[in-house]
């Protein structure tokens, strides 16, 4: 449990976030794929992230770390074995509360010459699977949902050869697509999945520099396809992992809610298909600048962030949907906060996909938000948050979700009176020092 109050001075200085997830899980992945000793730096030592090393380690793949003498920066060492190289582990894969994990590893798996048995912690074990089930076994997969509910546990049979196949996903997920692409890496054919826009892109990056022949391709109609031809290797590669945008999200709200702060987050990716909540704040009214930034692979920046008063158009309206939405998915339960700070009603719709993440963030948010004083109101795939209204403390129920401990610990910022976390401990899964960082900014 941990209690917060409201901030009484500004917040001043810079900060540096930890490293980005998704990358982070690539990076195993993919450095486990390849031939010779893929390096790593900047490398998120979240459960998460740790639960992919752990899996990989099963797998066969010796994975060190070492601090450097002079810096006391780790780097993880992953000494892969090639395309084929895995091996059957010798226990159940437990993949703990990573979504990423989980379906990513299918896609693998499914090529593999040996059987394999998947599966987490109870909220993995409530997450969609069928998502990817259905397109591997499109390729031919045997992959199947132990307790027939479309949720792990998984079982995944292995000596299957697997063929090239066009998916059209019905939803904008980059976990869906590099499934899909990770099993095209040992398929017969050319893979491509088309999405209803351009999901998060780090898979496509990653294993282009790897030595994979993949690319994307936008459509007229916004659609965007992720296209694989199969037969290279992977070649090891040096990778310096940006801070997540993800976690510093957290900090930019802070920044823009509190009044006189002026709070700069360096080493920031901002891959444009991760940055949409900069873009939608900007369009709020919030003043942040983009410094040295480095277009070289992943794109990344120093992020300057200056307290802003949010507000809408000129009805006083705000509109989040459509493409803002896959570059802001794990953005928008702080993004719910900074709305009901702002000058205006805040619609968020096109949204659904936040009632299958680590909980149900669309009834989640709104019922902490309610609890603190906000008017707000779910809808089918989103909410309307009619802000303006002071915001008072409250006991939140995170749900054990570590986005929501996260965002509404920011809420408590701008709020009169204490707020209380009980489950705090939850952040250890993106973003294990995210309190200590928060104190040291007040």
């Amino acid at each position: 449990m941990i209690l917060l109050s409201k901030a009484t001075s500004p917040i001043k200085g810079e900060i540096t976030v930890p490293g980005d997830k998704s990358i982070s899980h690539r990076s195993i992945m993919f450095g486990a794929l390849a031939e010779g000793t893929t390096t790593i730096t900047g490398f998120l030592e979240s459960a998460d992230c740790l639960s992919t090393i752990d899996c990989f380690r099963k797998l066969g793949i010796e994975i060190e770390k070492k601090n450097n003498h002079m810096t006391g920066v780790p780097t993880i060492y992953v000494h892969g074995k090639g395309i084929n190289g895995l091996t059957a582990p010798d226990s159940l894969l437990y993949t703990g509360n990573s979504g990423t994990t989980t379906r990513l590893i299918s896609g693998i798996l499914s090529a593999q010459s040996f059987d394999t048995d998947i599966t987490g912690d109870a909220s993995i074990e409530k997450r969609p699977m069928k998502r990817v089930i259905t397109p591997l076994s499109e390729m031919g997969a045997d992959i199947v949902s132990v307790k027939d509910n479309d949720c792990a546990p998984l079982h995944i049979t292995g000596g299957k050869k697997l063929h090239g196949i066009t998916y059209n996903s019905p939803v904008a997920s980059a976990q869906v697509k590099s499934a899909i692409i990770l099993a095209g890496l040992y398929a017969d054919s050319a893979t491509t999945v088309i999405e209803p826009a351009l999901s998060r892109n780090h898979t496509e990056i990653m294993l282009k520099a790897f030595g994979a022949d993949i690319h994307n391709e936008i459509y007229e109609d916004g659609k965007a396809a992720a296209v694989l031809n199969p037969g290279q290797s992977l070649k090891a590669i040096d990778i310096n992992v940006p801070g997540d945008i993800s976690s510093a999200a957290f900090f930019i709200a802070a920044a823009l809610m509190v009044p006189g702060s002026e709070l700069l987050i360096k080493n920031v990716g901002v891959n444009e298909t991760r940055a949409g909540i900069i873009n939608v704040l900007k369009r709020m009214g919030a003043d942040i600048t983009l410094l040295n930034e480095d277009d070289s692979s992943e794109k990344r920046a120093d992020i300057l962030v200056k307290y802003s008063k949010l507000h809408g158009d000129k009805n006083k309206e705000f509109v989040i949907g459509g493409a803002d939405i896959p570059t802001m998915i794990d953005e928008l339960p702080v993004v719910a906060v900074l709305a009901a700070t702002a000058d205006c009603t805040t619609i968020i719709k096109d949204a659904a996909e936040l009632k299958v993440k680590e909980s149900n963030r669309i009834d989640s948010v709104v019922d902490n938000l309610k609890a603190m004083g906000c008017d707000v109101t779910a809808t089918d795939d989103g909410m309307i948050i009619r802000g303006g209204k002071p915001l008072t403390g409250a006991e939140i129920d995170s749900h054990s979700d570590h986005r929501l401990a996260m965002s509404f610990a920011i809420a408590a910022l701008g709020a009169e009176g204490e707020t209380i976390i009980a489950d705090d401990k939850c952040v250890d899964i993106s973003y294990p020092t995210f309190f200590n960082d928060l104190r040291s900014l007040l």
